[in-house]
């Protein structure tokens, strides 16, 4: 392996330091100052690890990953968090902090103070898990990186030793203490001290300060740092649940929330949404684009019918996963995959990128068959069933599809089976006998999602027959232990049958070219690279793509007609055959890498299909198919305490939505307000309570009535003359910030954050008004009575473009703003200016609220509805009778019932308390099912007693 390391590179430090630490066998190469970046898109400072296959790697963060990986260190999810936190949160600070000191001269007071939080954030990590490392209790990765990058910025000038190798890491270490006297006291930051030096004082550590911090880098780092623009400091907007200091996951980081991990600790004017000055060019740019209107902004673009991609436009192509057609989809399954691309797809369609979002139905499979048989239909019969089903909840849920779909379609099979004949003629597809589970019981070979068992690498014990979703392993079927057929409950044996394979192997050197240019140029979430890492390093091998089944796309292959392709092999295909079915010039889009920018959106669990094992189907197929360019993938969202369950009746799903007078608007905001975009979130009904009441009634919906109202009140409807005033010009400059990283935001596929600059516009709005009290000086002088106009057409305008802003998470509420305050048609648009788009004389139509409160006694009832309450109002699905067990575990269960039934009566005899009564009664009744199984019969759950309401 070949590292080059530019001289002047901020990065250089933790690379150097991470070769060291993991000892790794690389030749160092250092770049001259003139040399070029090794790669278009990288800045000149990036460093690259040329490796042995001829790939390159250009991410800092991932060099040092691969060096320990080399190493033999598994990734941790803790370590992996740590360094996602430094990448997104401490660069960009200590980038700033950097320009600061070395550029403008500032002092360091100011530029180490800029990381005061930060620092803080460590320190308390580090204090409450008691480790002496980051991720544990011996250095990682993640220790070398976030070093890496802080080190620079407390070390002194003065301290830097005159020419490599003279032994100025020592001396460094001490400058711990008075660097960190210029932002806390003595005795402060105590576990970030003691780490800090404990890093340093490390010989691969001190060996890189000493090899990279020499003059002549420094000298040759400013310079380049100098014609560079001002790097910006990370957006401080409040987290979704701020409690302070909240504890967080054992899966994270003490103390390190992902979704902001700087927010524990801002300062209450960073809180109230000052976190910088306005220069006044900002200002000046501000009152200058307000003043242009409407006329300054874009035409709207209206694709013709269908919509294909159009020569020297951006063409975005969205898919989300495609659900599985055999369920209902819980919120979850909404958030996870069509309401995140929805929300991104309306966001492209108002910057007048040419847009498609193309999803539908999973339809093949054993899943398919199984629940055909449940309810004595067809498969075909369930899937039109079902997808109806779907395309309605997505309706409701105003999803904008182009075009839903259904994989089991002439298309789908047309395509499939082409690009299995590609691969066939191209070598990369085998032929091998295969141990697969058979149900002797069910007469059917098993799929893998019909096997539980106990994982053979964690010992979960409800791991599925292709996945472990405990520790993410995919399983080979016949690898779990005690397997058992989840129909009926029966043990399969063991039986070969003959299959094909794709050789993944053969096709790993073109994906890793591949992942390495998309992860160069695309936006992918960290989850998403981190699981494709973790199967590439793992080695790839040859995965089976043909299964014995009926319901399925055929094999057109001698020797395997009786078989259908595998799903995850047939799926993703379908973003295709949904395609085809929209146009006959499908390939336009599918086959048109040049112009075509491809969004796949889709919950965690589906990753390495959509990075590994599609890619390779088509890279495999060479026919100038469209691969992925950016891969969004949320983590999951769970339901209060516990977990969405259809059967037990936890959680609420897409059909029950609708049923709670919640209005669709009101889902969307809530669900994209807590989308699981750095780790796990949870649905609390408590929660969805606050957030209405507060984000939207008291909040955004409050603001834009009282804008309307105004209007209607004091000026006659028509949108009054203004005459602003320095404060009024600095206001648009605050929205024009916000507006920008509302784009920053979005570009970046980071919807929940955007949407809180939403929420900061509003609250900003609100403000404006109180402070100024246009309903007081209506009544007052001529010059008061114009400054209430001028308030009024100023916040009239915030309104609409808030109408504008909220339409990709609010649909019909934006529709619902527009129609009120006419906003006329040709405005709805988005631009990187706010404008004013209702000019004085304009005229609003009537206005009324926008949200309604939610009481508490309504949320309550609806948790206990979706508690689980209605699983046991609902009459059980029939169970399938086994087999009585052994006499020997009968008389077990027997004994065990009375005793627990004595128990229970005992209890109730001493009037014990309701709470632990009901908890006794259940294991009660769980025993009593089991007895019934035991003796061959189907449980019957008694129905609950007690008056019905």
């Amino acid at each position: 392996m070949r590292l080059r390391v530019p001289v002047r590179g901020p990065a250089a430090l933790k690379v150097v330091a991470a070769a060291g630490a993991a000892a790794a066998p690389v030749e160092l190469v250092w770049g001259g100052p003139s040399e070029p970046p090794r790669a278009p898109r990288r800045p000149p400072w990036a460093p690259a690890l040329e490796l042995e296959s001829g790939a390159v790697l250009f991410s800092p963060n991932a060099i040092c990953q691969f060096f320990f990986l080399c190493r033999g260190d598994d990734p941790t999810d803790l370590g992996t968090q740590w360094l996602e936190w430094e990448a997104t949160e401490l660069q960009p600070a200590a980038a700033a902090a950097l320009y600061t000191r070395l550029v403008l001269g500032g002092r360091a007071l100011e530029a180490v103070g800029a990381l005061r939080e930060l620092l803080a954030h460590i320190e308390q990590s580090l204090a409450r898990t008691g480790a002496a490392f980051l991720a544990g209790d011996a250095p990682s990765v993640a220790d070398v990186v976030v070093w890496g990058t802080l080190f620079p910025v407390l070390q002194e000038e003065s301290s830097v030793p005159g020419k490599r190798g003279t032994g100025g890491g020592p001396r460094l270490a001490g400058l711990w203490e008075s660097r960190c006297s210029l932002v806390t006291s003595r005795g402060e930051l105590q576990a970030l001290r003691t780490w800090f030096q404990a890093m340093t004082r490390s010989e691969p550590c001190r060996a890189a300060a000493d090899t990279v911090l020499v003059p002549e880098a420094l000298l040759e780092f400013t310079s380049c740092l100098q014609k560079s623009p001002r790097p910006a400091r990370p957006c401080r907007e409040p987290p979704a649940t701020s409690p302070r200091c909240s504890p967080c996951p054992r899966t994270a980081p003490v103390g390190l929330q992902l979704r902001a991990p700087h927010w524990d600790l801002l300062s209450p004017q960073e809180e109230e949404g000052s976190e910088r000055a306005l220069t006044e060019d900002e200002i000046a740019a501000a009152a200058d684009a307000w003043a242009r209107g409407a006329a300054a902004l874009p035409r709207p673009w209206q694709p013709q019918e269908p919509v294909l991609p159009v020569e020297g436009m951006r063409n975005v192509l969205i898919t989300s996963a495609l659900p599985y057609v055999n369920n209902v989809p819980h919120l979850g399954n909404i958030i996870g995959c069509v309401l995140s691309a929805d929300t991104f797809a309306r966001y492209c369609r108002l910057r007048n990128w040419n847009t498609l979002y193309v999803c539908g139905t999973d339809e093949y499979g054993t899943a398919t068959e199984t629940k055909a048989v449940e309810e004595g239909l067809t498969p075909q019969e369930i899937c039109d069933k079902y997808n109806a089903i779907h395309a309605d909840i997505y309706r409701w849920f105003g999803i904008s599809f182009d075009c839903f779909g259904r994989t089991t379609t002439p298309s789908q099979t047309t395509i499939a089976q082409d690009i299995f004949q590609r691969l066939l003629a191209r070598g990369f597809l085998l032929q091998d006998t295969v141990e697969q589970l058979r149900c002797e019981g069910c007469q059917r070979f098993l799929a893998d999602r019909f096997v539980e068992g106990t994982c053979p690498f964690c010992g979960y014990e409800e791991a599925r027959g292709d996945q472990c979703d405990k520790c993410g392993k995919l399983i080979n079927a016949v690898e779990l232990k005690s397997p058992q057929c989840k129909l009926c409950r029966g043990v399969p044996i063991v039986k070969p049958t003959q299959h094909l394979f794709l050789d993944l192997p053969k096709l790993e050197q073109r994906l890793e070219a591949w992942l390495e240019q998309s992860w160069a140029t695309g936006d992918w979430t960290a989850n998403a690279r981190y699981i494709t890492r973790s199967w590439i390093r793992d080695g790839l091998k040859p995965r089976c793509i043909t299964r014995d089944l009926k319901w399925g796309t055929p094999v057109p292959f001698d020797g395997f007609r009786d078989k259908v392709f595998y799903v995850w092999f047939d799926a993703p295909i379908g973003y295709l055959s949904i395609t085809a079915n929209y146009t006959p010039e499908w390939e336009r889009w599918w086959k048109n890498p040049q112009q075509v920018e491809l969004y796949n959106f889709m919950a965690k669990d589906n990753v390495p299909f959509h990075s590994v094992i599609f890619p390779c189907s088509l890279l495999g197929a060479d026919d100038n198919y469209t691969l992925v360019n950016h891969l969004i993938a949320t983590e999951y969202l769970n339901y209060e305490d516990g977990k969405f369950s259809k059967s037990r009746g936890v959680g609420v799903f897409g059909d029950m939505a609708k049923d709670t007078g919640i209005p669709a608007d009101v889902w969307r905001f809530y669900l994209l307000y807590l989308r699981p975009e750095g780790q796990d979130s949870a649905f609390s009904w408590s929660d969805l309570m606050l957030k209405n009441n507060s984000e939207l009634l008291n909040n955004l919906g409050n603001f834009i009535n009282r804008a309307g109202m105004f209007v209607c009140k004091f000026f006659g409807g028509a949108v009054p003359s203004m005459v602003l005033t320095p404060d009024d010009k600095r206001l648009l400059a605050r929205v024009t910030l916000e507006l920008r990283r509302y784009h920053q935001l979005l570009e970046k596929v980071r919807i929940r954050d955007a949407l809180r600059c939403i929420l900061s516009i509003s609250r900003h709005g609100n403000q404006y008004i109180q402070v100024n009290e246009p309903w007081k000086r209506i009544k007052g002088d001529e010059q008061d009575r114009q400054r209430a106009g001028t308030v009024t057409g100023v916040a009239v305008n915030m309104a609409s473009l808030l109408a504008v802003m909220l339409q990709p998470y609010m649909p019909s509420i934006s529709v619902a703003i527009q129609g009120q305050l006419r906003i006329p048609a040709e405005c709805f648009v988005l631009s990187q200016d706010f404008t004013c788009t209702l000019p004085p004389g304009h005229r609003v139509g009537t206005v009324s609220p926008l949200f309604q409160k939610l009481e508490n006694d309504r949320v309550e009832a609806l948790r206990r509805r979706f508690g689980g309450v209605q699983a046991k109002q609902t009459p059980p699905a029939p169970e399938i009778p086994v087999a009585p067990t052994d006499p020997q575990r009968l008389q077990e269960l027997t004994q065990e019932v009375a005793r627990q039934g004595n128990h229970v009566r005992q209890l109730k005899a001493h009037k014990a308390e309701k709470a632990q009564i009901a908890v006794e009664v259940a294991k009660l009744l769980e025993l009593k099912q089991q007895l019934a199984l035991a003796e061959g019969r189907s449980p019957q759950v008694p129905a609950p007693k007690g008056k019905q309401k």
